[in-house]
């Protein structure tokens, strides 16, 4: 059972910056999904197990960037010029790596997640 934690929320007014981290083993594809009030679960970002390649939600594209430091077990997500709109509970989600590398958007791929960190912007 893998147990995933994150940190790093809180409350920012738009056009700062947050950072968010959760704990990851190196044997896992990393994911960063959000849920706004009244919306469904959206893809903002992922990494590889390696770190090798990364994937972007085309709202968070140049404003967001995914990391990940294997030797410290640590995925994070640094978050940039934030808009109100990025307001919400940010989980993070692990997939175990394969032979193949299935497409870390899709949440239904991810076999673990975390209990969720509340990000808001205001305006």
């Amino acid at each position: 059972q893998v147990q995933l934690v994150e940190s790093g929320g809180g409350l920012v007014q738009a056009g700062g910056s947050l950072r968010l981290s959760c704990a990851a083993s190196g044997n896992y594809h990393m994911g960063w999904f959000r849920q706004a009030p009244g919306k469904e679960r959206e893809f903002v970002a992922a990494i590889t197990w390696s770190g090798g390649r990364t994937y972007y939600a085309d709202s968070v594209k140049g404003r967001f960037t995914i990391s990940r430091d294997n030797a410290k077990n640590t995925v994070s997500l640094q978050m940039n010029s934030l808009k109100p709109e990025d307001t919400a509970v940010y989980y993070c989600a692990a997939k175990r790596r394969a032979l193949s590398t299935p497409p870390l958007a899709v949440g239904a791929q991810y076999e673990y997640w975390g209990q969720g960190t509340q990000v808001t912007v205001s305006s």
